[in-house]
């Protein structure tokens, strides 16, 4: 039963996006205003990306390691 309220808990916040959009009003009006610009929300949004890169690099340098501590150990 589990399973199946899930994917539906999924199903439905991919079918109203406006819930998950959790930003602040004045936060979200200056980024959409200065990213037109070239100014504060480009900053902001490379800084989620940023942000957002930093565990998939750390995942990999372990995925890696245990990799090759693997194959060490077969040799």
């Amino acid at each position: 039963m589990k399973p199946f309220v899930s994917i539906l808990l999924v199903i439905f916040l991919t079918l109203t996006p406006e819930i998950l959009d959790a930003q602040c009003v004045m936060c979200r009006a200056v980024a959409e205003d200065s990213a037109a610009q070239g100014g504060l929300g480009r900053g902001l949004n490379s800084g989620i990306l940023y942000l957002m890169g930093i565990p998939y690099f750390l995942l990999a340098i372990l995925y890696f390691g245990f990799f090759r501590k693997k194959t060490q150990a077969k040799v």
